[in-house]
């Protein structure tokens, strides 16, 4: 039958100080400025989470720490 379960996860902002992911008047988006030690955090988060199984659906960015949603196969 298939399908999916799903997960979200939410991610402290002091580990994110620098990652900003942002779009222009013009509606350029890009990711600017971002120290490789955020960028080994952010990559540590998926390979752990994606050696159980779990893909990256949608990342959110704001104030207070990234979101993150996940699916896997039932």
């Amino acid at each position: 039958m298939g399908g999916f379960e799903y997960d979200i996860t939410k991610y402290n902002a002091q580990e994110f100080t620098r990652m900003a992911y942002f779009c222009s008047e013009k509606g350029v988006c890009g990711v600017e400025e971002v120290p490789e030690g955020q960028l080994q955090v952010m990559r540590e988060i998926l390979n752990h989470r994606g050696a159980e199984g779990w893909e990256l659906v949608q990342l959110f960015f704001g104030e207070e720490g990234v979101v993150a949603f996940w699916k896997r196969p039932l």
